[in-house]
């Protein structure tokens, strides 16, 4: 088996220029109202190879080989706009949308557990 690296590492890096580019990383607008929204999203690639040959006498020759790329996408907030405001609205804290999203499992238990108050048989 014969392995060609540098057209498997083109490949990855061909790969990871499609990908890791300004429209990945800050979304597409969308309105919230009066609001002008942007999700702004941190992206992370990683990619590596590895090959190798070796021989015994037991079992004669051989060679090896490997390559493997990941991604990791982490919304990080969004930039909003109203007018000529502009402010950043972050997902990673307490604060702003976050917060809300954060309550959300919370608010469905008490929603069903309300439910089953009373819908009693």
């Amino acid at each position: 088996m014969e392995m060609n690296f540098e057209t498997m590492l083109q490949k990855l890096t061909d790969f990871i220029e499609t990908e890791a580019k300004t429209e990945t990383v800050v979304g597409d607008e969308f309105k919230l109202g009066d609001f002008v929204c942007v999700p702004v999203i941190r992206l992370g690639v990683g990619f590596g190879s590895g090959g190798g040959t070796g021989s015994s006498p037991k079992t004669g020759t051989g060679e090896g080989g490997g390559a493997g790329a990941g991604m990791g996408i982490d919304p990080i907030g969004f930039l909003v706009s109203k007018g000529d405001q502009i402010s950043f609205v972050s997902t990673h804290q307490n604060k702003g949308l976050s917060a809300v999203f954060e309550k959300v499992p919370q608010l469905i238990e008490k929603m069903m557990a309300s439910k089953k108050d009373t819908v009693k048989v």
